[in-house]
């Protein structure tokens, strides 16, 4: 008899017995998660860290404005000036194959199978360019 009220107490269990559904729900606000973990992310992250912002800083602050209009205003004056000295050596045309010289750089073009071939040498320091421009 008590076997027999143990088995059906244990049948019955197994129909009563009650599950849920598993259900995915995301941290990351960027994800869809709640709104409030946005904060507890971030000093997370910001713990985590190990790069140093200070660097970048430190530029920031050491530009003003009256520095940053004369620089732009320098490469501005330098670029109108080398489009001059290269429209006044090559003209309205292509750039012809040849050796020139613009102050401390040499050029020298030249037409190969792939197409024009600009070698720039800086006779002030050595460093070197190469520039294929395709047919």
């Amino acid at each position: 008899m008590k076997t027999l009220i143990l088995i059906l107490t244990f049948i019955a269990g197994i129909f009563l017995g009650k599950s849920q559904q598993l259900v995915y729900k995301p941290i990351n606000p960027a994800f869809g998660g709640d709104t409030f973990n946005y904060q507890w992310l971030l000093s997370s992250a910001n713990a985590q860290n190990q790069f140093d912002d200070k660097s970048n800083n430190s530029l920031l602050k050491n530009v003003n404005s009256v520095d940053s209009f004369g620089q732009s205003l320098n490469r501005q004056v330098l670029s109108e000036l080398s489009r001059k000295l290269f429209q006044d050596q090559f003209g309205e045309g292509s750039v012809k194959p040849g050796n020139y010289l613009f102050g401390s750089l040499y050029l020298q073009v030249t037409t190969t199978a792939q197409g024009l071939l600009i070698n720039i040498l800086d006779t002030s320091n050595g460093d070197q360019s190469e520039i294929v421009i395709p047919k």
